[in-house]
């Protein structure tokens, strides 16, 4: 069955975190509406590609221009059947936006399939409903997994956790597992 998925974006999110997840929910069947506050659909954001180069954190380069398909404007989130939330700088200031954290907060409240990565755990902490859940998030957001009332998942970078309805994961080089189990949270079937 075909489902809606909402995507909250913002400048300087991952690339990758952006991209990829957005183009794969597309190409099984699923309806993705990529929004970020204040634009409409047509407008892009940045987006940035962070490596893994040997350094004590990832390194940040420009990407692509990310085109939004919907109008934050017009979001109603109980119109919606799952959300994400890609990583990178975004989430680190869309947690400061009232209606984005109110959003998110109605997926967990109401058991919503809801994908984070990397630094999309800095919002669903903003929510105040992460107390007693397993999450996964960039090792940086350790902290305030913690903060927030969650177990924090020290993983590899290429694994991904599910909790219920939740599927969260350190970074980009997870999106075979953090994607393949929120397809099974979302009940996709692919038949090889």
């Amino acid at each position: 069955m075909a489902r809606k998925i909402l995507m909250l974006c913002g400048d300087y999110a991952e690339d990758y975190e952006t991209m990829v997840p957005f183009q794969t929910l597309l190409a099984v069947g699923h309806t993705v509406h990529a929004v970020a506050p204040d634009k409409k659909a047509g407008d892009w954001i940045h987006t940035a590609i962070h490596d893994f180069e040997g350094a004590q954190t990832y390194s940040e380069k420009p990407g692509h221009r990310f085109t939004l398909n919907a109008n934050f404007a017009d979001v109603r989130p109980e119109a919606y059947d799952a959300l994400v939330i890609p990583g990178g700088r975004a989430p680190e200031y869309l947690r400061m936006h009232s209606r984005v954290v109110e959003i998110a907060r109605h997926f967990l409240a109401t058991d919503k399939p809801l994908a984070a990565v990397c630094h999309g755990a800095q919002l669903l902490a903003a929510t105040g409903l992460l107390k007693g859940r397993k999450v996964s998030a960039y090792p940086a957001c350790q902290v305030e997994v913690e903060l927030a009332g969650a177990e924090y998942m020290g993983i590899p970078v290429d694994q991904a956790v599910t909790d219920r309805n939740l599927v969260t994961a350190p970074a980009w080089p997870a999106h075979p597992a953090w994607l393949s189990q929120f397809l099974v949270v979302l009940g996709t079937r692919i038949e090889h």
